[in-house]
């Protein structure tokens, strides 16, 4: 039986993603910038497609620009502003996702740049009060700042972060790839000013996403040659990628409420399996089994070491994909965990979930740790494990 639970790295194609997108890679394939028929039938797609993204979004259309995905999106955001505006400061924290970190590291590197980061707390939270500290010794600075937390799932405060950001002149980038498609936005009434979603995060293709560039800034883009996407991404446009992904999102938002809810009662059941399950020595790491604080498909666990490998390789080994990364045998831990106050010699796994997962899933998922935690000769006899006479 094979189980996949790692859909924040990516998730399936939607069944109406698969229909939406066949069409343009058979018959509608012509070049969206010919001027023939053919050309601008499919042009008219792609506008469309950026209608559609917008009015979900409340954004104007002429605020969304299709990008090759979050990377991509992430580096226009940052390296563009930085440049548009002269910003010679940045403020981050330092769980962003690694295209935030080693875009600033490379722009800090040749000079452009001071960093700064500010404080989180032992779980991973943003602290404002620091926040504003430093915006208030640096006003004219950028705020790169997730949204959802990529490994452990912690949620920010965006509103009061972009309500900073417009008391204090600054400009903020929202990385918003954990949560494009799982929880609603509304630009009409946001301070953020420029954001990325990655289609594959929500159910659409790979090779595709956009950044949303608030109608009162511009960016310096990155990519030169051609006048597409008015002029702020030259390149043929992946036009097949662009219609799945705001299908992919349509969909998404038809039945967010439902969707979420699920995900939400799949991440109560794993918890609550794995209190009854035996195993000692578990923790959550960040805010990642707050239903309330962190994003409804992220689950990020510390388990007990194994003397005998990992328990994601071992998952790996009877068809269940996890993702994790273990301190046990010197490897090190992420860069988010790292900032965490979390224990040492733990390996941390990550469960992230979708709405075409099972709790038959979850259960075979559960089985299958205490058979591993069974079989292993140093825990099955430490304190670390209890009786499982409570999980038969």
């Amino acid at each position: 039986m094979e189980i996949y639970l790692d859909n924040a790295a990516t998730t399936a194609l939607a069944p109406e993603v698969i229909e939406a997108i066949l069409p343009f890679l058979t018959t509608h394939y012509a070049n969206p910038s010919s001027a023939h028929r053919a050309g601008r039938k499919v042009k008219d797609a792609v506008d469309q497609a950026r209608r559609t993204v917008a009015g979900l979004l409340g954004a104007s259309p002429e605020e969304i620009y299709f990008t090759a995905g979050a990377t991509e999106g992430i580096n226009l955001a940052l390296t563009g502003a930085i440049r548009a505006y002269e910003l010679n400061h940045v403020i981050t924290s330092r769980i962003e996702h690694k295209a935030v970190l080693q875009t600033l590291k490379r722009h800090e590197k040749e000079g452009d740049i001071e960093t700064s980061f500010v404080k989180l707390d032992e779980r991973g939270n943003v602290d404002l009060y620091h926040l504003e500290n430093l915006l208030r010794a640096n006003p004219r600075t950028l705020i790169a700042l997730m949204h959802g937390n990529n490994e452990i799932g912690n949620i920010t405060d965006i509103h009061a972060i972009g309500v900073l950001a417009r008391r204090y002149n600054a400009v903020f980038f929202a990385d918003t790839t954990q949560t494009m498609g799982k929880i609603a936005f509304d630009l009409q009434h946001s301070d953020i000013d420029f954001m990325v979603g990655s289609a594959h995060k929500f159910h659409g293709p790979k090779g595709v996403g956009f950044i949303y560039i608030n109608e009162k800034h511009e960016l310096k883009p990155l990519i030169y040659g051609g006048g597409q996407e008015r002029g702020q991404r030259a390149g043929t446009e992946n036009v097949a990628g662009v219609v799945g992904l705001a299908k992919a999102l349509e969909v998404s938002y038809r039945n967010l409420d439902e969707s979420q809810a699920k995900v939400c009662k799949l991440k109560q059941y794993l918890i609550s399996k794995l209190a009854i399950s035996g195993i000692g020595g578990i923790c959550y790491n960040g805010e990642s089994k707050s239903i309330e604080n962190s994003v409804p498909n992220v689950l990020s666990v510390s388990f007990p070491c194994l003397s005998s490998g990992s328990v994601v390789t071992q998952l790996d080994a009877v068809g269940i994909a996890v993702s994790g990364g273990s301190a046990c045998s010197g490897g090190g831990a992420s860069h988010v965990i790292q900032a965490l106050a979390c224990e040492a010699d733990k390996e941390n796994v990550r469960f992230s979930f979708s709405k075409f997962n099972t709790f038959e899933e979850l259960d075979h998922v559960v089985d299958a740790i205490v058979r591993i935690y069974e079989s292993d000769p140093a825990i099955a006899t430490s304190k670390a494990w209890k009786s499982i006479a409570s999980w038969a």
